[in-house]
């Protein structure tokens, strides 16, 4: 760690972020973010994220803030780092939630960083629940229902839980995208759901090396035959043992084709 790094670091606006500054935020809710993880000071699918808080910023507040603004904030705080990260950045409105803000009140961005991750081994059991997201397209702040089905699944003796519609789609897991390998090619569930950077990630290199994918329709009976897995800003992939009391396959070769193409995606500095 070179001087003026720390082991974690929280800036607003791209300095150091003061209590007081902190404090109005500690059980705000209305806020967007990407997470991303940073290896040697750069990053994959750094036009994901981008795309993302862009999107999720005229959806939430109806205005962006310009890509340069984001990436100088990014930059600013990776440079009070070390060179492998988690990064978050959160983009809100100061002028807080339950409340309209005027035409002239700007956004604001909170970039907190900590220690790199690759996520938890697995495999994962995951019980489903039936569950839609508020606005399933944005990563927005304060999820209550996630980290309440995480803990019902885990006192049914599961690792998470994999959400199902009203249509009776599974959709996605708690903090995480689904993927599953009928043996020819990728699938993908179609529902509402948060496209998550590493699933864009993969889909477009899986795409480059000519990996058959398809979206479809997926209940909990269509998953007999099918290798699956989950995968977010850790990972691009740890195995699923089974979701409720259906087993799937063996998804060691499935891991290894989704890890190459997340290699393939090239790192790129903020």
């Amino acid at each position: 760690m070179s001087a003026g790094q720390t082991s974690s670091t929280t800036q607003r606006n791209g300095h150091a972020a003061s209590a007081g500054e902190l404090s109005p935020l500690a059980f705000a809710g209305y806020a967007h973010f990407t997470a991303m993880q940073v290896r040697g000071g750069q990053v994959r699918g750094l036009d994901l994220h981008l795309a993302r808080l862009r999107n999720a910023s005229i959806e939430m507040f109806g205005k962006a803030l310009p890509d340069e603004e984001l990436r100088g904030h990014l930059r600013a705080a990776l440079a009070a780092s070390p060179a492998d990260r988690s990064l978050m950045a959160t983009v809100y409105s100061p002028a807080g939630e339950f409340t309209v803000a005027g035409p002239d009140v700007g956004l604001d961005v909170l970039v907190s960083t900590g220690l790199a991750s690759t996520g938890p081994k697995g495999p994962l059991a995951l019980m489903t629940v039936e569950h839609e997201r508020m606005l399933p397209t944005v990563k927005h702040v304060g999820e209550v229902a996630k980290t309440y089905y995480l803990r019902q699944a885990v006192a049914e003796g599961f690792d998470d839980a994999a959400f199902v519609d009203r249509k009776g789609r599974l959709s996605e897991a708690s903090i995480w995208n689904l993927a599953f390998w009928d043996g020819d090619a990728v699938v993908w569930p179609e529902a509402e759901m948060l496209t998550g950077t590493t699933m864009g990630i993969v889909r477009r290199q899986l795409q480059r090396l000519g990996v058959q994918q398809r979206t479809q329709d997926i209940g909990p009976a269509d998953l007999t035959g099918l290798a699956g897995v989950v995968m977010n800003s850790w990972t691009p992939g740890i195995a699923v043992s089974r979701i409720d009391v259906t087993p799937l396959r063996d998804p060691t070769a499935f891991l290894g084709l989704l890890h190459r193409a997340y290699e393939a995606e090239p790192l790129v500095s903020p």
